[in-house]
């Protein structure tokens, strides 16, 4: 299997196959407006802006798994976008572990390891994804967005 067997919500409540996506980078990040974490939301932007054209693209998936997010997705979603001047698309609330996890994470769990295992810790986990669909590496997340570039390169043929 590969991320392109899945299914996305969008915050609108839109839902498509990630297959659109085969042949572009991808990165899949677990977010939250209200965490610590969220200035991180400037980074990926920026990423985001760089890469896009060279065939990147970032999903956000809002989160309350942590008690840090707004009530409805498209809260979540409009407050990335004013706060953060957020472009790329966000998704519709999901949550990250148990029986009603969204398969999106379940499988990417369950095909990665964090520092403290596999299960997602916290806001702002980072999956990088291949042009393939295959996970390239996973992000702590207090890894700054920065820290992808590289990798981002690699999978472009910059490096």
């Amino acid at each position: 299997m590969t991320i392109y067997d899945y299914a996305a919500t969008l915050e609108n409540g839109e839902t498509y196959s990630l297959e659109k996506y085969k042949g572009q980078i991808l990165i899949i990040v677990n977010t939250a407006t209200k965490c610590g974490l969220a200035p991180q939301f400037e980074d990926l932007e920026k990423i985001y802006e760089t890469y896009q054209d060279q065939g990147l693209e970032i999903l956000g998936f809002p989160s309350n798994q942590f008690k840090q997010e707004l009530s409805t997705s498209e809260e979540a979603s409009e407050a990335c976008r004013l706060t953060y001047g957020v472009t790329f698309p966000m998704h519709a609330i999901s949550k990250l572990s148990g029986e009603d996890a969204n398969p999106i994470f379940t499988y990417l769990v369950d095909n990665t390891t964090g520092v403290l295992g596999s299960k997602i810790k916290w806001n702002f986990t980072k999956f990088l994804i291949d042009q393939e669909g295959n996970i390239v590496k996973r992000y702590a997340p207090k890894d700054s967005p920065k820290k992808m570039i590289g990798d981002i390169e690699a999978l472009l043929g910059k490096k």
